[in-house]
């Protein structure tokens, strides 16, 4: 009985899995062609702002790449993952080093997440950081590079993730914070909009100089 109880128990858990895989499968075929109408990230901000004080405005507009600053979309490469075009959506040498400099300071290792596993948590997970969710990001990366073209990924990340708190994707940061659209972005512009992505509700452009003049010289160290 016990045993009949556990196999019905494991069957339904087997179906949970390949239904939540299946949406995702169905979710990139549809952020390949579409914009996505909405993100897992977008959603949990929405319920969070109901426990905290104060309105909660969201701003989201969506451009195409073509009309994204091309110093805009070489600074958050340079910031965020600089082997982005060569990996599979998983930086193995920058998880060596990281892993290296962990067991080297005896401390917890950083993160080493590419654009491609942060896309992932955009679109269909959340921002809180536990096994689970980094288990679940694992394992739908690859599924994510091998529906979407590098180019895709990269404009629904500059589309989808924070800058701001309300504020999606670059055309809205650009507004936000310095008046202009996504395709009018300068140089230090985009580079000060790319340093702050780690922490894009605490952080501003005009106090990420340090963070941007690093981002410069990577930027020049990659021909950019």
């Amino acid at each position: 009985m016990l045993r009949r109880r556990l196999l019905a128990l494991l069957r339904r858990l087997l179906l949970v899995v390949a239904a939540f895989y299946g949406l995702v499968l169905l979710g990139l075929v549809w952020v390949r062609f579409l914009p996505p109408l909405t993100t897992t990230v977008h959603i949990q901000r929405r319920v969070e702002s109901w426990f905290r004080p104060g309105e909660y405005e969201k701003r989201w507009d969506w451009v195409p790449l073509d009309r994204i600053s091309r110093h805009a979309q070489r600074a958050v490469v340079a910031a965020e993952d600089a082997r982005f075009y060569q990996h599979d959506g998983f930086d193995w040498k920058e998880i060596g080093k990281v892993v290296e400099e962990a067991r080297r300071e005896g401390e917890p290792p950083r993160g080493a997440s590419t654009i491609t596993q942060q896309l992932v948590k955009n679109l269909f997970l959340t921002t809180h950081s536990n096994p689970v969710r980094k288990g679940l990001e694992l394992t739908i990366t690859p599924l994510a590079e091998l529906v979407l073209p590098k180019r895709r990924i990269l404009e629904l990340y500059l589309n989808v993730v924070e800058w701001g708190d309300g504020v999606y994707g670059i055309e809205e940061a650009a507004r936000r914070w310095y008046g202009v659209p996504a395709a009018r972005l300068g140089r230090e512009q985009s580079a000060r909009l790319a340093a702050i992505l780690p922490a894009p509700r605490t952080r501003t452009p005009q106090r990420s100089s340090r963070y941007a003049s690093i981002i410069l010289g990577r930027m020049a160290q990659m021909g950019w």
